[in-house]
């Protein structure tokens, strides 16, 4: 088997800290991406659960991208709301990104370790 990791030689989080993990990891056709909020230059963004929701999902669709996987790769998803008022908001952004290629997927609302309204993961394969 070979174990490939991503983002493990510089990967930084909230004011640049260095995160101990990597982005992503693959491993016989399985890409298992970390957790991914609305972060740009090691700051969340400004913004409402929207425009959260998009950069969130499109900083888990740049790993998949980095790793040679596409949205039509994905076949689960872990989400994570600060506010379950957020959920429909969230599900429309969400299909526009994965509509045509639903994959299973699991929500719940927590408390975030970072000041962000969403968090998302996923995992992926391909042959």
């Amino acid at each position: 088997m070979t174990i490939k990791r991503y983002g493990v030689e510089g990967g930084s989080g909230t004011g640049g800290q260095h995160l101990p993990f990597a982005r992503a990891v693959e491993a016989d056709g399985w890409l298992y991406v970390s957790g991914q909020v609305a972060m740009v230059d090691g700051e969340v963004i400004d913004g409402g659960i929207v425009a959260q929701s998009h950069q969130t999902i499109k900083n888990v669709l740049a790993i998949l991208k980095e790793a040679g996987y596409g949205p039509e790769h994905v076949v689960r998803c872990g989400v994570w709301l600060d506010d379950a008022r957020d959920f429909q908001s969230f599900n429309r952004v969400f299909k526009e990104y994965f509509g045509a290629n639903p994959p299973a997927r699991a929500c719940v609302q927590s408390s975030m370790v970072v000041d962000c309204k969403v968090e998302v993961d996923c995992i992926a394969y391909k042959k």
